[in-house]
């Protein structure tokens, strides 16, 4: 039997019941706006929620915050540092939301893929297998050859290909699948972060990454679900703990496919915007940021006060759907 399509829209309005969403497998918004317990007001922020719990062991955005991979680490005879990674296309359901599967593409077998990060100026061996279903490519951002660009060299299913190239510029980019479809492809989930250091290390800071991105599950052209590193209201339910007064450096990256725009506002601070992490001095102190489709920043902030603050697309919209969460601040 087919589930029954439905748009974000319905949702919004009220056409689905949340208990009816607590079911089944695949269903498009399992209880999106749900919760079980009777003492919360009504308008209380915290009734925007799932109900359940995705599998954790599957893929956990609370511990993907803070992974990042440095590759297999070795020193060439000249004395540059070689970082070498195996990266491999996969089709694999992945699950966005408690009883919400989405049949994704992805880089080993996650969406997000891995978190990139090495120093400018060291050489990068990546070697890309497809074994997935459908032809595909890495392009990274940044300076490369034309021949390292992962448009042209398409790597068909059971190929592979080996991108080399020297790391940078220093700052915040992205790689993701460049095949046609373009759009499909990245949708599917195709796409990662890769973070090059700067040779002067920025200050120590607790850091986080965040990719900004929506699913259509019933494949209309809108996205249904929304989230930071894919699992709906995932922050919501766990929030991220921060100390006061602490340095976070949050790598902020928009891989959201079919909506023109995407934001990040946090409650009760402001935060230094370095665009694209190119810079070592902040562009904008600001608390709300907007970013388009690839766009991508390094924001710092501290937070003054203990207790819970929110951070959620200040487009309403996403927010309810998923795409908001908490700090929690302690002393």
């Amino acid at each position: 039997m087919k589930n029954k399509k439905l748009s974000r829209r319905k949702i919004l309005g009220g056409a689905v019941g949340v208990t009816a969403l607590a079911g089944g497998r695949g269903l498009l918004g399992a209880p999106i706006l749900a919760t079980d317990d009777p003492d919360l007001e009504a308008h209380d922020a915290r009734v925007m929620s799932t109900t359940g719990e995705v599998d954790l062991s599957q893929f956990d955005p609370s511990k993907f915050l803070y992974e990042f991979d440095y590759g297999q680490v070795s020193e060439l005879p000249d004395g540059q540092t070689l970082r070498e990674w195996d990266i491999v296309a996969v089709d694999k359901e992945i699950e966005i939301a408690p009883g919400v599967y989405f049949p994704a593409w992805t880089y080993n077998g996650q969406v997000p893929g891995p978190t990139l990060r090495c120093t400018e100026g060291d050489r990068l061996r990546i070697r890309f297998s497809n074994a997935g279903s459908h032809p595909h490519t890495i392009h990274f951002h940044g300076f490369h050859p034309a021949n390292m660009d992962g448009v042209f060299e398409v790597v068909k299913p059971g190929d592979e290909f080996v991108y080399e190239f020297e790391a940078e510029p220093f700052g915040l980019h992205l790689y993701h699948c460049h095949s046609v479809p373009l759009k499909r492809h990245i949708h599917k989930g195709l796409y990662g972060t890769f973070i090059v250091d700067p040779p002067e290390k920025r200050p120590e800071a607790r850091e986080m990454v965040m990719v900004m991105n929506g699913f259509d599950t019933n494949f209309d052209g809108d996205n249904e679900v929304y989230g930071a590193n894919s699992v709906a209201f995932h922050y919501h339910r766990h929030p991220i703990t921060v100390k006061a007064q602490e340095l976070v450096r949050i790598y902020l990256v928009n891989a959201l496919e079919f909506d023109l725009l995407n934001s990040l506002h946090i409650h009760g601070n402001f935060f230094e915007v370095y665009r694209t992490g190119t810079r070592l001095t902040p562009d904008d102190f600001t608390d709300t940021i907007m970013l388009c489709q690839g766009e991508r920043h390094i924001l710092e902030l501290k937070f003054r006060h203990p207790g819970t603050f929110m951070f959620h697309a200040h487009q309403s919209e996403f927010a309810e759907l998923g795409w908001m969460g908490f700090f929690e601040v302690e002393l």
